[in-house]
C-alpha cells in the first residue's frame, strides 16, 4: 500500500468525527478534498473503510481494524519527531494537554504563564468531563501530558504529584448545619445531596469518604458538570461535595458556604501523568517541569480568597456565641491545615517512580522556583 501520513491523519480525523464535513473543518480542508483522500485510501486498501448511510458514515469492520494501525503509525511518527527534537534541543511545536473538568479552574491560568516563557510552543487543551474519558484519550495517544487526580491503573503510566487537591462539603447560605459548628457525618442524613457522576474523580473521593465513615448519603441528583452542581446548591436544592478549587468565586461572594464536616477537607493530589512508553518532546518536558515547580505555589495562592472568606464567616458566626460566654472555634479549613493534610496525603500515596528516580510528591518545591530553562536535555 502506498499511503501517506497525511492521508492517515485525514482518515483518523474522519473516523473520530464520523463526518467528512466536520473533519474537513478541523483539518482546514475542503469536503471534496477529504472525500478524495478517503477514496484513495480505500482504493489502496482494497476494502470499504466506512459504511455510508446517506450523509451519515460509520466505520466498517475493516475500518475499525485499520484505525488501530493508523493511530499506531501516527503515534510512532510523533515519537520519532520528539526524539529528533531532543537532539536539536528544540523547544517549539505543538503540545496537547489533557485535563479533567475540575482542572479547568486553574490550568488555563498556568498555561498562560507557561506560554509567556515559551512563546514558541503551541499549546492545545483537550478538556474531558471525567477521569474515564481522560484514560481513553491517553490510550489513544491523543495527549502528550494529562493533569488529573487519580492516575489510571488500567494502563502503564508515570504520575508525579505536584499539588494538594482538597475536597469539601458545600451548602447554600443560611443552611441549618452552619449553626452546628463542626457537624458529624451523621448530621448529613436528613439532607439531600447533589453529586457528580460515576467515573469522575470527585465522585470517587466522595464515595471513599462516605465508605470510610459507614454513611450512605441521600442522593437526589447526579450531574456531570461542576457548574450545574453549584447552581443547584445555590438554589437551595441540597448539599454537595466538591473540589475547593471550584467554589472559590461563589464562597468569596457569599453565594455558597463550606460546611466544616468532621474529617474534612478530604485531601487528594493533583498529578501530571503520561504514558510510561511515551518519549516526551522538549516542549512537553518543559511543561512537566513547569507544573512540578509552579503548580503548588499557584494553587495555594488560588485558594487564599476562599480561605479568607471562611475565616471572616467564622468570626461573624461565632461572635454571638462568644458574647453569651461560649467558646469561639475557628474553621478547621486554613492554610496550615491544608499544608499538613497535603503532606499526609503525599506520604500515603504510592505511585510509580517518576522522572529522575523521584517518587511523586517527594520534591520540596521552592517558594520562588527558578525560570524553566529553554533547553532541556
Amino acid at each position: 500500500m502506498n499511503i501517506t501520513f497525511r492521508q492517515l491523519r485525514v482518515f483518523t480525523e474522519v473516523a473520530q468525527r464520523q463526518s467528512m464535513a466536520r473533519a474537513a473543518e478541523t483539518l482546514h480542508l475542503s469536503s471534496s478534498a477529504v472525500s478524495m483522500q478517503i477514496k484513495e485510501i480505500e482504493n489502496q486498501v482494497g476494502l470499504p473503510l466506512f459504511d455510508r448511510h446517506g450523509r451519515e458514515i460509520s466505520l466498517s469492520t475493516a475500518g475499525e481494524y485499520f484505525l488501530v494501525h493508523a493511530r499506531r503509525m501516527l503515534a510512532e511518527l510523533k515519537e520519532a519527531e520528539n526524539a529528533m527534537a531532543r537532539f536539536k534541543r528544540l523547544e517549539h511545536g505543538h503540545l496537547t494537554i489533557g485535563i479533567v473538568s475540575t482542572a479547568t479552574y486553574f490550568v488555563p491560568q498556568l498555561l498562560a504563564r507557561f506560554h509567556e516563557e515559551h512563546p514558541g510552543v503551541d499549546v492545545r487543551l483537550r478538556v474531558v468531563g471525567n477521569r474515564e474519558q481522560m484514560v481513553a484519550l491517553m490510550e489513544a495517544g491523543d495527549v502528550d501530558l494529562s493533569v488529573m487526580g487519580r492516575p489510571p491503573k488500567e494502563i502503564a503510566t508515570r504520575a508525579e504529584s505536584f499539588a494538594a487537591h482538597p475536597f469539601v462539603f458545600v451548602c447554600p447560605p443560611g443552611h441549618p448545619l452552619l449553626a452546628v459548628g463542626q457537624p458529624h457525618v451523621a448530621s448529613l442524613q436528613d439532607y439531600p445531596f447533589i453529586v457528580r457522576e460515576f467515573g469522575s474523580g470527585t465522585r470517587a473521593a466522595m464515595t471513599e469518604y462516605f465508605t470510610a465513615h459507614r454513611f450512605k448519603p441521600h442522593i437526589t441528583m447526579e450531574m456531570s458538570s461542576n457548574e450545574t452542581v453549584k447552581q443547584a446548591v445555590m438554589a437551595g436544592m441540597g448539599l454537595s461535595f466538591l473540589s475547593l478549587h471550584t467554589v472559590g468565586l461563589e464562597v468569596s461572594n457569599g453565594l455558597m458556604q463550606v460546611l466544616d464536616v468532621e474529617g474534612t477537607p478530604v485531601m487528594r493530589m493533583w498529578n501530571i501523568v503520561r504514558l510510561q512508553s511515551k518519549v516526551l518532546s522538549p516542549a512537553a518536558e518543559a511543561f512537566r517541569y513547569f507544573m512540578l515547580e509552579r503548580g503548588e505555589s499557584y494553587l495555594i495562592a488560588h485558594d487564599q480568597g476562599v480561605l479568607k472568606s471562611l475565616a471572616l464567616e467564622c468570626c461573624s458566626h461565632f461572635a454571638a456565641v462568644d458574647s453569651q460566654g461560649g467558646q469561639v472555634r475557628p474553621h478547621s479549613l486554613t492554610p496550615a491545615t491544608l499544608t499538613s493534610s497535603a503532606v499526609s496525603a503525599r506520604s500515603s500515596i504510592a505511585e510509580p517512580v517518576g522522572e529522575a528516580g523521584c517518587r511523586p510528591g517527594s520534591v520540596r518545591f521552592p517558594e520562588h522556583p527558578p525560570k524553566v530553562p529553554k533547553a532541556i536535555s
